[in-house]
């Protein structure tokens, strides 16, 4: 089956409508797409999920959420992709064709407001195995975010890492790191930066999964352009991993987006927890007298996001945050 649309391949011109082969695309991923020998974990394993975080950059532990958990969870980023997609008739996206992101599409850069991604924020194990990553429990969250792509997300999303030294306001309002020296970078660091995604589906060759470069999250060689990068990397896609998951990542790895070439959404809703000694701006994403409502334990990890006391929190669907 050979479907005409605007070429998500480099090499050949971004502008120019070809003709894709999309049984021979998805044949190619079913058979080679995936890390080869992807150790997938269980909540037991504690000690052995930190020592894999540490070495690659990610890891997956399975059967974090229960069944129910994962079927609440699954509804609410319906709930909120169809939002967002009514803004969106031709699937533009905002992260590339077909691919959107649940912050990036959320007026307060966040769904922490939602009550789906509340419960994430609720899980004991997850704030164990962040304990155990940050060596400390006095973490804070960043945001409540993660993305989604559609079939039709044809094309590779360019590799990247999500924190970076400092950059003028006028780049981004959200960097902080800087050595006046010049001799460090925030790569020379521990872990300053934890993002934890909840599979609320199961994560196949077919349906977008995250590539990962292992151990890249210490690298200073420049990131790979789309034109540059190797199959391998391409290929290198932490699938498959079950539905009731979470991936584990350290934002500075090199990681990107994949085809989604199956018939369903793929989503991957996240926490973003900053280490107790680092910090960047954060906008609130949760209101006064709903942050009163969470957990003690869940209140603290997100005091940094809580709207004050008489600051409504103006919530909803956007195509390009604020």
């Amino acid at each position: 089956m050979s479907e005409k649309v605007h070429n998500p391949w480099p090499n050949s011109g971004n502008d120019k409508l070809v003709e894709l082969d999309i049984a021979a695309i998805r044949a190619h991923l079913a058979a080679n797409n995936g890390l080869k020998g992807l150790d997938v974990l269980r909540p037991a394993d504690m000690a052995r999920a930190v020592e894999l975080f540490r070495r690659d950059g990610f890891v997956v532990i399975a059967d974090v959420l229960n069944p129910e958990q994962t079927d609440f969870l699954k509804r609410g980023c319906d709930e909120v992709a169809a939002e967002i997609l009514a803004l969106d008739t031709a699937r533009n996206g905002n992260r590339g064709s077909h691919r959107y992101s649940f912050g990036g599409s959320s007026l307060t850069r966040s769904q922490l407001h939602r009550p789906e991604w509340q419960m994430m924020l609720e899980v004991p194990f997850v704030d164990d195995l962040v304990s155990a990553i940050f060596g400390s429990p006095h973490y804070a969250l960043r945001a409540a975010s993660g993305d989604f792509c559609l079939p039709g997300a044809l094309g590779y999303q360019p590799l990247h890492s999500d924190v970076g030294d400092w950059r003028s306001t006028e780049q981004s309002p959200f960097s902080a790191f800087v050595d006046p020296r010049g001799q460090m970078t925030v790569r020379d660091l521990p872990c300053p930066y934890v993002c934890v995604n909840f599979l609320p589906q199961d994560i196949t060759p077919l349906n977008g999964p995250t590539r990962q470069i292992a151990g890249t999250q210490h690298s200073r060689a420049p990131i790979p352009t789309l034109e540059d990068e190797p199959e391998w990397m391409r290929l290198s896609t932490v699938c498959p991993a079950p539905a009731g998951a979470i991936m584990v990542r350290d934002v500075r790895a090199w990681h990107g987006g994949t085809p989604n070439v199956s018939d369903e959404m793929r989503a991957i809703p996240n926490l973003e927890f900053y280490a107790p000694w680092f910090h960047e701006p954060i906008v609130p994403g949760i209101g006064f007298a709903e942050h009163k409502q969470l957990s003690s334990r869940a209140q603290y990890l997100s005091r940094f996001c809580v709207a004050d006391s008489g600051a409504p929190l103006v919530t909803g669907a956007t195509l390009w945050a604020p």
